[in-house]
């Protein structure tokens, strides 16, 4: 298998049932990717649109083949279950994508000790597992990506959500480490995250942004290919910006991840992370 190319690559990704996990599967299926799918949701829920199986059906109609792993990201050994799912269905791990995640804004006073636990166990503990777990066999295989959806390092935008943030820039930190650390082993670790808002269940469902203010998963999901098609001997960790990462290959026009064609979407993504962002780069 070549280093730069996802043809026959075994790839789990987290969060696989809708929006940016699924998008993120399809676009490795169109690679040639193998998929392991984990997520907790297999049944239909009429709340919340996209199971594991939509999927998998999705990875199958563009002619890829994939492994459906239902889990509760925050139990340990369920996430240990993925990576031995994996490597029993495919032989190995060659990238892990950290996406699952849960998501809860308040000021510190207003979060209850529950969601606190949630936003944590979903986030920072089940990359930490995920990652734990999976390691070993990429070091085996001298090969490895693991990324993680979480932003660049920054302190400015903790006010009203600081939990949040502190499990996101969690997953960023365990992402600069593993890099370093593995290195050697021939495993590279990222973190990557959208400019704008994205248009998935949880946004609308938050209440984030009208059409207008945002993009279709497919921006994230490009970059995530180009992320992933390097090789990871020669990559230096960094926490990208989707749009940093298209940029380098060359793409600088984004309008067709608009949701609305003739609206190109503020920052409010990292406007919400690092307040003041979109006004240093001459963004309105």
């Amino acid at each position: 298998m070549s280093p730069t190319s996802l043809k026959d690559r075994v790839v789990v990704v987290t969060g696989a049932s809708r929006g940016v996990g699924a998008a993120v599967a399809v676009a490795c299926a169109r690679e040639g990717a193998k998929l392991v799918l984990a997520a907790k949701t297999i049944d239909a829920d009429p709340r919340l649109p996209g199971t594991l199986l939509d999927t998998k059906r999705m990875v199958e109609d563009v002619g890829g083949e994939a492994e459906v792993v239902q889990f509760d990201a925050r139990d340990a050994e369920q996430c240990d279950g993925v990576i031995r799912a994996a490597v029993a269905r495919f032989g190995r791990v060659d990238v892990l994508v950290n996406n699952a995640g849960a998501i809860f804004w308040a000021p510190v006073a207003d979060w209850p000790q529950k969601k606190f636990d949630l936003v944590f166990g979903v986030n920072v503990r089940a990359s930490f597992a995920l990652a734990h777990a999976a390691i070993p066999v990429m070091r085996a295989q001298g090969y490895g990506h693991i990324l993680m959806m979480s932003p660049p390092f920054t302190a400015a935008g903790g006010v009203g959500k600081a939990p949040y943030l502190v499990s996101k820039l969690g997953m960023t930190l365990l992402a600069m480490a593993i890099d370093a650390e593995e290195k050697d082993n021939g495993i590279a670790a990222h973190a990557l995250w959208p400019v704008t808002a994205l248009k998935t269940a949880a946004t609308v469902n938050l209440g984030m942004g009208t059409d207008a203010q945002m993009r279709t998963v497919d921006i994230l999901s490009d970059a995530t290919i180009a992320l992933l098609k390097r090789d990871p001997k020669a990559c230096q960790f960094r926490a990208w910006l989707d749009e940093e990462v298209l940029a380098e290959q060359g793409v600088t026009d984004f309008t067709k991840y608009r949701c609305v064609a003739d609206s190109e979407p503020p920052p409010i993504s990292i406007e919400l992370i690092d307040p003041g962002w979109g006004a240093r780069m001459g963004r309105s």
